[in-house]
């Protein structure tokens, strides 16, 4: 094998370990929000418990371009590669680390019963993993169309979350007493907007894959 072989193969490994890195952060945010609709504690629990597989997920792969950028010296599109490849497991990382904090706040909440059904929660969380879903698609084909087609869904997220933080705001003014749940919903409702604001950080970064220049997809 070539020089350039190994370097082809080295790269197809990474991408396949981003996209199995990214199944895994978005398989904890769906699986949050099951234990939030049930509200299942032993499932919260347990997404806190498997945090560890992304986390360590997302240390072999910064190691492994660490260690490509240092015995490739590679320039230009090659460069660029491992660039992304360091910026999406951050954000996919973080993505895992949001899922751990909507079910550390269901924790908190326990069984008391809502003060609201929730269905919009899940609804904008839907949303974002849907995102997360279509930038891995859009990164593994290198798709600049598809990429930047995810700041329409983030701008879906950010409407759904202004309206139901304006909700939680007037329940909690009516009803003081339910602060503490209202507080952990309102947290919960930030931590889905956020994962959706990474998943088009990724976008972003697919596009500088691709075009070589950075564009912002949230301005």
């Amino acid at each position: 094998m070539s020089v350039r072989e190994n370097f082809d193969a080295q790269l197809k490994e990474l991408k396949d370990e981003l996209l199995e890195l990214g199944n895994l952060a978005q398989n904890a945010l769906k699986q949050s929000i099951i234990a939030l609709k049930n509200q299942d504690v032993e499932k919260a629990l347990q997404i806190i418990e498997n945090d560890y597989k992304i986390n360590n997920l997302e240390s072999d792969i910064n190691d492994k371009v660490i260690l490509m950028i240092a015995k490739q010296q590679p320039v230009a599109t090659d460069l660029r590669r491992l660039i992304v490849a360091l910026k999406i497991s951050t954000d996919l990382e973080r993505i895992g680390d949001l899922a751990v904090n909507i079910a550390k706040s269901i924790i908190r909440i326990g069984e008391e019963p809502f003060v609201k059904p929730i269905e919009e929660i899940p609804k904008m969380a839907e949303t974002a993993r849907g995102m997360i879903k279509d930038v891995l698609q859009a990164f593994y084909d290198e798709d600049v169309v598809a990429a930047k087609n995810i700041a329409d869904s983030d701008d879906e997220v950010d409407q759904k979350y202004g309206k139901l933080i304006k909700e939680l705001l007037e329940i909690v003014t009516n009803n003081p007493e339910w602060i503490a749940q209202i507080t952990q919903l309102t947290f919960i409702c930030r931590f889905i907007e956020r994962a959706a604001d990474h998943a088009t950080n990724i976008s972003e970064s697919v596009i500088y894959l691709v075009k070589g220049k950075y564009y912002d997809l949230n301005s």
